[in-house]
């Protein structure tokens, strides 16, 4: 029962930040099916099930008022948080269900509109607060910011109070500047979503170069003799250094005697020595801005999810295949170039092409259904997943898996 309940709701799921631009947790949009009641004692059951303690902290964002009432009323999940909305509170019976859960200790998280703050009457029920900005507050705290910034630094005499408020929650913060200011300056515990876009605008004029963080973690794991497994996974963790190392072991200059189409089977012809020499290269032109982090993270992210879809109908080949279509989807973000452009200096297989230019072959269904999974749009989601007949339960318990492993 515990398992079932997972087709009776649809799941889309939300990455928060922390300064470091480490992920800190998962925002959950949580939907129950219309057509049946969903038990939130299975439900709790379900996710405990497939969410171990080692996980990060997972904020559930259920749209169904009775489902919260459901939650409200069960003991409190290791690591798993509940969003309340604020108007919500205006229900004698859900107040009170709120006073008893936060009673029994279960983390509550308060959520209201764009410039919106709890009332002081029932701040104390919560646990942290999710905040957004109205375009106003939005526009002060970047005044804030650069005042900051012009005044001398961290250090600096305060140039004014900011409309962000340190230790919360934040969604919807739209730039750069904004995120630096939250994070960096003002000490809230994170923000949900972050503006890919906006960020990689800033790289318009310049090439983006692989992460120094993860080209450093690999030399070291070669150097501590790492397997073959470890290093291949660590190379899946950076898009840009996957597609540049398929790219040099099907050079001229390595003289492979077959196309190579796999970072293990690339490993394989490369071997440790060559393959330390190759990253020691990279390293001095390597990006360290920590703001990319985050975006190769989301595309990793993706490419295991639908790794994980896979996992039960292919073999280990197949499966590799399928990760680096995922991590290739959006490859045109960092090399600033055409996603067919940039597949086709690959000897890639068909399948792979077909999935990420096409939206055909094999792989469309997966890379579509885990495309849809990265937002809070349930009614899409749900969509795409019945047009290519791939069950709820077996779409959720992927994404819960893949989720809980970051």
């Amino acid at each position: 029962m515990a398992q079932s309940v997972l087709g009776s709701v649809t799941l889309g799921y939300e990455l928060i930040w922390n300064q470091k631009r480490r992920c800190s947790g998962v925002r959950l949009f949580v939907e129950a099916d219309s057509h049946s009641a969903v038990d939130a004692q299975h439900l709790v059951a379900a996710i405990t099930e497939l969410w171990p303690e080692s996980a990060p902290t997972l904020l559930l964002h259920v749209l169904s008022p009775t489902l919260v009432s459901g939650l409200l009323d069960h003991t409190p999940t290791q690591g798993v948080w509940l969003e309340i909305q604020d108007h919500w509170l205006s229900d004698a019976l859900v107040a009170g269900r709120v006073r008893k859960a936060r009673a029994r200790g279960l983390p509550l998280v308060w959520h209201g509109e764009p410039g919106q703050a709890p009332d002081p009457a029932v701040a104390d029920l919560f646990h942290k607060t999710l905040r957004m900005l109205t375009p106003h507050e939005a526009l002060a705290a970047l005044r804030v910011s650069l005042r900051q910034h012009q005044d001398g630094g961290v250090g600096a005499a305060q140039p004014g109070p900011s409309p962000i408020v340190a230790g919360s929650l934040y969604e919807g913060l739209a730039s750069q500047a904004l995120l630096e200011h939250a994070l960096d300056r003002q000490g809230v515990w994170g923000v949900a979503g972050w503006p890919a876009e906006e960020i990689l605008h800033a790289y318009r004029f310049r090439q983006i170069q692989p992460s120094q963080r993860l080209l450093r973690a690999l030399v070291k794991a070669i150097e501590t003799d790492e397997s073959l497994e470890s290093l291949e996974h660590r190379m899946g963790d950076e898009p840009l250094l996957t597609y540049r190392f398929l790219r040099y072991a099907n050079s001229a200059h390595l003289g492979a005697r077959s196309e190579v189409t796999s970072v293990r089977q690339g490993l394989m012809v490369m071997g440790y020595t060559k393959l330390r020499s190759w990253l020691m290269e990279q390293i001095p032109h390597a990006n360290s801005d920590p703001n990319l982090d985050p975006i190769r993270f989301a595309m990793v992210l993706r490419a295991r999810i639908m790794e994980r879809l896979a996992d039960a109908g292919v073999e280990d080949d197949l499966r590799r295949e399928v990760f680096l279509c995922g991590i290739f989807s959006q490859l045109d973000l960092l090399l600033g170039e055409p996603l067919g452009v940039a597949i086709h200096r690959l000897p890639m297989p068909g399948r792979i092409a077909s999935a990420v230019v096409g939206q055909t072959g094999p792989y469309a269904p997966w890379l579509e259904v885990a495309a849809a999974l990265e937002s809070g749009n349930t009614r899409m989601i749900r969509d795409v997943c019945k047009a290519h007949k791939i069950p709820a339960d077996e779409v959720n318990r992927a994404l819960l898996r893949t989720l809980a492993s970051v």
